[in-house]
């Protein structure tokens, strides 16, 4: 058996303008990181034996995850488009939305469609791409969602859409 595996597809360019913010922010800042590693490393690399020196092997290591980093954020950066505009039927759901959600049980549930590279879980951000998302896109107040997970299908209840954060008013 081979090791191929196919490409995964490209995520969408959107992202948020605080999001384009934080991404721009850790590019600076791993310039900053990256200059402290390699001058730990170029310490630990004059101690002598580097096939059992544990300092450059981690150092080296810690340096090319930055690099990896690095890389990345100089290709995404520039394709990115930031979305900072509120839609005209604010009563649909498009990015950038937070949207409250009613299952079967009757449990609420608060996510906020963002961009691929913003999405957290722990605060309700959900990325553009995921299932949940796409299946909300272009809906409305008192909509009914069906959404096909891996668990199998779940069905929600829009209950309410708002472009400003529900939790900060």
């Amino acid at each position: 058996m081979g090791r191929y595996r196919p490409p995964q597809p490209k995520s969408s360019i959107y992202i948020t303008a605080e999001g384009f913010e934080r991404l721009q922010q850790e590019s600076r800042s791993i310039w900053i990181r990256r200059r402290e590693v390699t001058k730990a490393l170029a310490a630990a690399a004059a101690e002598g034996d580097r096939s059992e020196n544990a300092e450059y092997i981690y150092r080296k290591k810690e340096l090319r995850e930055i690099d990896r980093r690095i890389r990345y954020l100089q290709k995404r950066l520039p394709e990115l488009k930031v979305v900072d505009v509120t839609p005209e039927d604010s009563g649909r759901i498009f990015f950038g939305a937070w949207v409250t959600l009613e299952n079967d049980a009757g449990a609420e549930v608060c996510y906020r469609i963002v961009g691929a590279d913003e999405f957290d879980p722990e605060k309700g951000w959900i990325s553009i791409d995921s299932p949940v998302a796409k299946a909300l896109l272009k809906r409305a107040v008192d909509d009914e969602v069906l959404v096909s997970t891996p668990l199998g299908e779940s069905r929600y209840w829009v209950i309410a859409v708002s472009y400003s954060d529900p939790g900060n008013p």
